[in-house]
């Protein structure tokens, strides 16, 4: 006996490769195909549709095709509604539960399609009845409340990966994402400074995920230019980070080197930890910059340009500064936040900050990743952003050559 189901895909199925993908997925999966209509756009700006009669000799190989092609982004052409079942306890999701990818999603309720808010990867999907109406939203399982109706299986949701039509230009447009080495980077970069402005023209926030490879390298002056000049909106990052931007404020030095001669200055070494120490004695950053003790540096203007900045900690932090948040559920909660908010983000020089916050960002998200390691930026392109690109380079070359190309071009 043959299972068939019967599957829609509309938009840029073909420039973005989706129809390719379809069909791949069915074959690879030992199911078949029949093409019922396929509608091709004819000029640039259309979209294509196709409805395709999926096949498989039982209900469980055909069930494991459309969960693939649910991911792509078909969608069934009988919906039914989601099916929804309340949390049994506290942290506890029912058996089944939909697990979410980063790709904006719908949840068909009462025969209606509403948008899930703040989507972001392997999540629950929760449905509230509200006093002005249904909404749906995504919750971490150590969020999840005894009671939560959350959506199970996959019938009822539709996933919409971005699209991308072949008209799209800059570096994020189609078939420019990626690490690519045959482009020049200074070309590149200015196509993110491009992307930068459009941003922040269009009222967007944009990001920065940084490690202390920034200040280590000469990157730092950069960074704070950027923020005073109003072209970030949020920092991200870790103890390390900031100790060595205010060390170099206070010292001259980053993790005990001079900035300058490059050299060891004697008691260099406990620089990073003389500098924590004073932060506590003046109760935290922005306290230290009220009081002068903070003069210059990223962190000096973010206090001053009111940019809000996590600071998540490690197991093997000094001190830490007590802006530091050492509880690992209430860092990534701090850094959830930022992530539903960014439309731009860089992340420069640091895999694990960069990991966490990718974990939380929408596929949407323009995403910038540059470290000098190329198993770093692929690592960070793998984690699903459809509109990242790569860059293997100097950081310290990267962040002064964007601020330029931002700013300085800006003026002209």
């Amino acid at each position: 006996m043959t299972h068939t189901r019967t599957v829609e895909l509309d938009g840029h199925i073909i420039d973005s490769g989706s129809m390719q993908q379809a069909m791949g997925i069915v074959m690879d999966l030992g199911g078949d195909f029949d093409i019922e209509t396929f509608d091709v756009g004819r000029k640039k700006e259309d979209t294509s549709y196709c409805r395709m009669m999926v096949s498989a000799d039982d209900e469980a190989d055909l069930q494991e095709i459309l969960h693939e092609l649910h991911q792509i982004g078909a969608t069934l052409t009988d919906p039914v509604d989601a099916q929804v079942e309340a949390s049994p306890a506290d942290q506890v999701v029912p058996v089944g539960f939909y697990s979410t990818t980063n790709h904006p999603t719908d949840v068909r309720y009462d025969g209606e399609w509403i948008p899930v808010e703040d989507i972001e990867m392997d999540c629950a999907i929760i449905v509230e009845e509200t006093e002005d109406g249904v909404r749906a939203y995504t919750k971490v399982l150590n969020s999840v409340e005894e009671g939560d109706l959350v959506v199970t299986d996959e019938a009822g949701i539709r996933v919409k990966p971005p699209e991308r039509p072949r008209d799209s230009s800059g570096p994020f447009g189609f078939m420019q994402g990626g690490i690519s080495s045959e482009r020049p980077s200074e070309s590149l970069i200015g196509e993110i400074a491009d992307a930068l402005r459009q941003t922040k023209k269009e009222g967007g926030n944009v990001l920065v995920v940084a490690g202390p490879a920034l200040i280590h390298s000469g990157g730092g002056d950069a960074l704070a230019r950027l923020i005073r000049e109003g072209y970030i909106d949020m920092i991200s990052a870790g103890n390390g980070f900031a100790t060595h931007d205010i060390e170099r404020g206070l010292y001259g030095t980053s993790l005990g080197m001079d900035m300058e001669t490059m050299e060891h200055p004697r008691k260099g070494h406990k620089h990073h930890i003389y500098t924590i120490s004073e932060v506590i004695r003046a109760g935290g950053i922005e306290n230290a910059v009220e009081e002068g003790l903070i003069e210059e540096g990223v962190m000096y203007e973010c206090v001053k340009n009111d940019v809000s900045y996590v600071l998540a900690g490690s197991i093997r932090d000094d001190g830490p500064l007590p802006d530091t948040i050492t509880d690992a559920i209430e860092a990534q909660n701090a850094i959830r936040e930022q992530a539903h908010r960014a439309d731009m983000v860089l992340m420069l020089s640091t895999l694990l900050h960069s990991v966490a916050v990718g974990n939380c960002l929408p596929s949407t998200a323009k995403t910038v990743c540059v470290d000098i390691n190329p198993a770093t930026v692929t690592q960070l392109l793998d984690r699903g952003s459809s509109q990242a690109i790569g860059m293997v380079t100097d950081i310290g070359t990267f962040v002064p050559t964007l601020a330029e190309k931002v700013l300085d071009e800006t003026d002209d």
